[in-house]
């Protein structure tokens, strides 16, 4: 599926969305998981990586992420969960969020090494909660783990507040040689949020 490598933003973004209890349940396992080695529910046991963790999160809801959608085929797990929401789900860009949406990025990592930020759909989180700010927090595994991150779509080049309040994580490592386009902050690195369950 082709997605654009830059979201069409929505409004001021973001606030909490209505209480669901079946999100807020999805939210819960997906911080149950932070500081976790492994990704296991029941028997089954997911890959450690980004994708791995959102599937693991579902199946605590009996949903699975990978459901009706073929084999690989080259590309990634990413854009796998992207095409089943898009099937089963709605993918949106706020202005409302709910605590268990999936939220997409581009552009994270040179997927395709071809030495360029052009790659769609390459990392994705479970939402846990919205601060008064609009500041997402969200749960993901990084290359130190699962760990909690941090994006405010309003200030999207803005690391840190003056008093060291972090808005933007860093998702993308820098290296030497970067072309001049490449950014690093996640809501520089935004694509969508998905929903999945509704009331």
């Amino acid at each position: 599926m082709m997605v654009p490598t830059t979201g069409t933003r929505g409004e001021i973004c973001c606030a909490i969305a209505d209480r669901i209890p079946a999100q807020e349940s999805l939210a819960q396992a997906a911080a149950g998981f932070l500081g976790q080695s492994r990704i296991e529910m029941g028997y089954r046991r997911f890959t450690l990586d980004c994708s791995g963790l959102a599937l693991g999160v579902y199946a605590t809801q009996g949903i699975d992420l990978y459901s009706g959608l073929g084999k690989l085929d080259g590309g990634n797990g990413v854009g796998r969960i992207f095409t089943h929401v898009v099937q089963h789900g709605r993918i949106h860009y706020g202005p409302t969020v709910h605590p268990g949406d999936l939220v997409f990025f581009h552009n994270t990592w040179d997927f395709n090494r071809d030495g360029f930020p052009n790659d769609p759909l390459t990392h994705v989180g479970v939402v846990e909660k919205v601060e008064v700010d609009g500041t997402v927090v969200f749960v993901s595994w990084v290359s130190a783990g699962i760990e909690r991150y941090r994006m405010n779509l309003q200030e999207p080049d803005q690391h840190k507040t003056g008093d060291g309040r972090v808005l933007n994580d860093f998702m993308r490592r820098k290296w030497p040689g970067d072309p001049q386009a490449t950014r690093y902050l996640t809501g520089q690195l935004f694509a969508a949020f998905g929903t999945l369950i509704s009331r």
